[in-house]
């Protein structure tokens, strides 16, 4: 039951960064502008779709898993510092507290890596 869990618990935290590159790259010029309003060089848009599409297939897959939750644990952090730091708005400290829960839950990923439905596990045999 544990390996099913740490299956869907993997799935659940990963699927929002996945759905959130394919839309950056579905309004690429939309997304730039808004990177560039808040102070950001669109130039960096372009990490940000390769990390938010291949770090959550990598870590369903159960592949690389630790070195993938600590890159979206680190991108957690920076987005929540660089684009929701306007506390006087409920949304954005929502917003802001979400990408910290995020990176707490990558934490748990970092410290014990995936269980047994994982080609991390497999490859360890």
């Amino acid at each position: 039951m544990a390996n099913i869990l740490d299956f869907i618990g993997r799935t659940f935290i990963s699927i929002i960064f996945f759905i959130s590159g394919l839309n950056k790259i579905k309004n690429y010029e939309g997304t730039v502008q808004w990177m560039e309003s808040m102070g950001m060089p669109g130039i960096f848009l372009i990490p940000a779709i390769i990390l938010e599409v291949i770090s959550p297939i990598l870590i369903v897959i159960g592949y690389k898993v630790k070195i993938s939750a600590a890159l979206l644990c680190i991108f957690c952090i920076m987005t929540a510092v660089i684009f929701h730091n306007d506390f006087s708005n409920q949304t954005q400290f929502i917003a802001f507290m979400k990408n910290i829960a995020l990176a707490g839950g990558f934490l748990f990923l970092i410290i014990n890596g995936a269980k047994d439905f994982s080609l991390d596990k497999k490859f360890a045999k």
